[in-house]
C-alpha cells in the first residue's frame, strides 16, 4: 500500500468515478463496445499535460464518458475504484457519478446507477473499505433532468447510494436556483448533501449553495478565503470544505500548491477534509494529496489528526461503517 500504513491516505471524500478509469481497463473496455481508440492511447488520452482551466480539465475527464454506456461496464469501473483505493491505503471512498451523461435508449437512469451502486458495494465487501456513490447533479443539465437524477438517488439510498451532489463547470452555470428541488428531493431521502462551489466562481457561491440547496459540504471551496467575511460565516456555519489541492492546480483555481487556502480555513476555524477529485487525470491519489499536505503545505501531525476526526464526522456513513473506517485508521 502506498499510504502512510495500511489506514495512512484517510478517508476520501470527494473523488469522481469517471475519473478513475484505469488505462488498462479503459483500452479493454473500448475494444468489446467498440469505442474509438484515443491516438495516443488512453494513458495519454486520461491524463492531463499541463494546467489550465476548468473546462479544459472536465474535458480530459470526458475521455472516459464512451466507456461509461454499458452498465457491465460502470460496475467495474466502480469496483475497480474501490480496490485502488483499498491499495492506496484508504479508510472509506465516496465516488461522486454523474449519471446522466450516460444514459442511452438501452439503459436508463434507475439501470446506470444500480451499475455504480453495485460496483462500490462489491468492492466495498472484496476490500473491507466502506464505500459509497454520490449521486451528482450536473449544472449543465436542466432542471427535470436533474429532478431525474435526484428521484433515481432516491430510489437507491442505503442500497450504495449515499449522498446527492451539483458539479459541472462552475464558470459558465454558476447559479444553484435551478437545482433546488433536486436538491429537496435528496434531502427527503436522507442523502447526505454536498456541492461544488467557488471553485471557479468567487467566495459568495459558498453561501449561496449553503443558502438555497441545504448543504453544509463545499467541495472545493478555492475561492473561499479571497473573502474573510465569507470565510468567518463558513466557520460559525459549521461548514466543511473537501480540498483536492493538486486538481486544483489543473483546474487553475490556484497557481501552485503552495498557493492553496487550506491553512487559512484552518487559522479560519473552517473544518477542512481530503479528496483526489479525478486521480488519473492529475497522477495525484490520495496518499500523494495526503502528502501534499503534510510536506508543501506544512499540516502536522495534529493537523491531520484532526482532518480524519472532521472526515469520519462528516463522511455519509452509516453506523457500522464509521467504525469500520475507524478501524482502518486505527491500523497507522
Amino acid at each position: 500500500m502506498t499510504g502512510e500504513a495500511s489506514g495512512g491516505a484517510g478517508l476520501d471524500l470527494h473523488s469522481h468515478l469517471e475519473g478513475r478509469v484505469r488505462p488498462a481497463t479503459a483500452a479493454e473496455l473500448a475494444r468489446r463496445l467498440g469505442a474509438p481508440e484515443p491516438d495516443r492511447g488512453w494513458a495519454a488520452a486520461l491524463r492531463l499535460e499541463e494546467p489550465g482551466d476548468l473546462t479544459a480539465y472536465l474535458a480530459c475527464v470526458a475521455a472516459s464518458y464512451p466507456l461509461f454506456q454499458d452498465p457491465e461496464a460502470v460496475r467495474r469501473i466502480a469496483y475497480e475504484a474501490v480496490v485502488d483505493a483499498a491499495a492506496d491505503g484508504q479508510a472509506h471512498l465516496e465516488l461522486r457519478f454523474g449519471p446522466a451523461t450516460h444514459v442511452t435508449d438501452r439503459h436508463g437512469l434507475d439501470e446506470v446507477v444500480r451499475a455504480a451502486a453495485d460496483g462500490v458495494q462489491e468492492g466495498a465487501a472484496a476490500t473491507g473499505v466502506p464505500a459509497g456513490i454520490v449521486i451528482a447533479a450536473l449544472r449543465h443539465h436542466d432542471a427535470e433532468t436533474n429532478e431525474r437524477v435526484a428521484r433515481a438517488a432516491a430510489r437507491a439510498a442505503g442500497s450504495g447510494v449515499t449522498g446527492f451532489d451539483l458539479a459541472g463547470d462552475e464558470s459558465r452555470w454558476p447559479a444553484h436556483e435551478p437545482f433546488a428541488a433536486a436538491f429537496r428531493i435528496a434531502a427527503a431521502a436522507e442523502l447526505g448533501l454536498t456541492c461544488h462551489a467557488a471553485e471557479a466562481a468567487g467566495a459568495a457561491a459558498v453561501a449561496d449553495a449553503m443558502r438555497v440547496l441545504g448543504v453544509r459540504r463545499i467541495g472545493h471551496g478555492a475561492h473561499l478565503a479571497e473573502d474573510p467575511e465569507a470565510l468567518r460565516r463558513a466557520a460559525d456555519e459549521g461548514v466543511v470544505i473537501e480540498i483536492c489541492p493538486t486538481s486544483n492546480v489543473w483546474t487553475g483555481a490556484i497557481p501552485r500548491v503552495e498557493a492553496h487556502p487550506a491553512r487559512a480555513f484552518l487559522a479560519a476555524g473552517v473544518r477542512v477534509v481530503l479528496g483526489d477529485d479525478n486521480p488519473v487525470q492529475t497522477g495525484s491519489p490520495l496518499s500523494a494529496e495526503r502528502a501534499v499536505l503534510r510536506e508543501r503545505l506544512g499540516f502536522t501531525a495534529a493537523e491531520l489528526a484532526r482532518l480524519d476526526a472532521d472526515a469520519l464526522d462528516a463522511a455519509f456513513l452509516t453506523r457500522d461503517e464509521r467504525r469500520s473506517a475507524a478501524a482502518l485508521l486505527g491500523r497507522r
